[in-house]
């Protein structure tokens, strides 16, 4: 019977001590190693391979802190996060994007990363990339890529059609580029192929050239919308242009940028308004000899001005190792792994050391103009504000889908957008 008992004895010690080694090895207890989540939103070939790498580089570098490759999707990835924050099963490192994250900040998921960063990367990225994930007086993200809109055209209709050719020192204006569109447009040709989609972050942002910004916040801190002659300038050209001139195709509406290509391949459409990164598809998908060309988007009263949301990289408030992973980001946007992740990506990097890399200034695929782009680029202008997911699908989304159409007038988008989107506010803001 004693003898029974000694073996119980020792089983549970043994079980006991197996216990707190596993809890020293997950980095909870002891000398052990730290443990890492962290979700990417990383989805080209060439991103994903440069971002697995720099994990591979810092593990083989930092044994004691390991760090584990998540794979998350830009699809679902507010949902995600929202249930794993509820759920307290967040990633300690959190690829997202900024205009994703006010809710998630101001809701306490996020860390506020002022006392963490090195201050090598807080002085690397400007002012105007920390506006976008500054929220109240903490800040809950790193920027460190971002995407222009730009205008991808046919060199050979382009040059063809004897119209100015636009260059970041001297773009078009927006009525000189509705008046390209119509000349570039005839005989089953289209100027310009709008991809809407998604159609408010392309709107908002664009109408920061023309003095727009829709969202204004008032001295008690609170949100309204004020749709005025700034904001309505690029809707109005947009507008014109399909339904008036004819010069953009009506079809396109309803597309994501990838579904234009075809038609861009085919002569259909002189021009695309698309997002920067859209350029790895086009060398992948052009047929042979088609040659291409970047524009900038065209410029208002208040010059290139364009929003950006730019991709981020978050601390989750519950990671119990909030110190590594703000050390594995620094180590992430080191300026030469920062070029490495946006040449991945084909984007642009926030940092002033990797934005001035050489090989983001070769004219080859358009790199040089949405380098010179990258001064002009601010904080898109839903930024910080709370209910921005909820107001842009139910309100925004189909009111602009409809305005462009033609199925509304600018009256009725004024209205909409401003009476019932104040009202969606008003609910994020008691």
């Amino acid at each position: 019977m004693r003898a029974r008992l000694l073996i119980l004895a020792g089983a549970v010690l043994a079980l006991l001590l197996a216990t707190l080694t596993g809890c020293s090895d997950s980095g909870s207890g002891g000398g052990g190693k730290v443990r890492l989540r962290f979700q990417s939103l990383a989805w080209q070939k060439e991103s994903v391979a440069a971002t697995k790498e720099l994990v591979k580089e810092w593990n083989a570098t930092h044994p004691e802190v390991q760090v584990q490759y998540v794979q998350g999707s830009w699809d679902t990835v507010h949902d995600q996060l929202l249930t794993a924050f509820e759920g307290g099963e967040a990633p300690d490192v959190i690829h997202d994007a900024s205009d994703d994250l006010a809710d998630f900040a101001y809701g306490g998921y996020l860390a506020d990363l002022r006392p963490l960063l090195p201050s090598a990367l807080k002085e690397d990225i400007p002012a105007r990339s920390w506006e976008t994930t500054t929220f109240g007086k903490g800040v809950y993200g790193v920027p460190f890529l971002q995407e222009p809109r730009v205008l991808i055209a046919n060199t050979k209709i382009l040059t063809s059609s004897g119209v100015r050719i636009p260059t970041p020192e001297q773009p078009w204006t927006w009525e000189e580029f509705r008046q390209v569109t119509k000349r570039l447009s005839g005989e089953g040709r289209y100027g310009i192929a709008w991809p809407l989609r998604e159609p408010v972050s392309i709107t908002l942002n664009l109408g920061l050239s023309t003095g727009g910004q829709l969202f204004h916040r008032e001295a008690d801190g609170k949100v309204r919308v004020a749709f005025e002659e700034g904001d309505a300038a690029v809707p109005s050209v947009v507008h014109d242009q399909v339904n008036v001139d004819g010069s953009a195709a009506r079809t396109t509406l309803g597309m994501g940028g990838s579904d234009t290509l075809p038609g861009f391949f085919g002569g259909r459409y002189a021009m695309a308004a698309l997002g920067f990164s859209y350029r790895q598809q086009i060398v992948q998908q052009a047929p042979k000899g088609f040659e291409w060309t970047v524009l900038p988007a065209p410029a208002g009263s208040e010059g290139l001005a364009q929003g950006v949301s730019p991709q981020t990289l978050s601390v989750a408030e519950d990671s119990p190792h909030k110190k590594e992973a703000a050390e594995f980001i620094g180590f992430l946007l080191q300026p030469r792994n920062m070029v490495r992740l946006a040449q991945g990506d084909w984007m642009l990097p926030t940092g002033t050391a990797a934005l001035k890399d050489p090989a983001l200034h070769i004219a080859r695929y358009g790199w040089a103009t949405g380098a010179a782009l990258a001064g002009a680029l601010r904080s898109a202008p839903a930024q910080s504000v709370r209910g921005y997911p909820e107001w842009k699908d139910k309100v925004a989304t189909p009111a602009l889908q409809e305005y462009y159409s033609g199925a509304i007038d600018l009256g009725q988008l004024r209205k909409r957008l401003v009476k019932d989107g104040n009202l969606v506010l008003a609910r994020y803001q008691r």
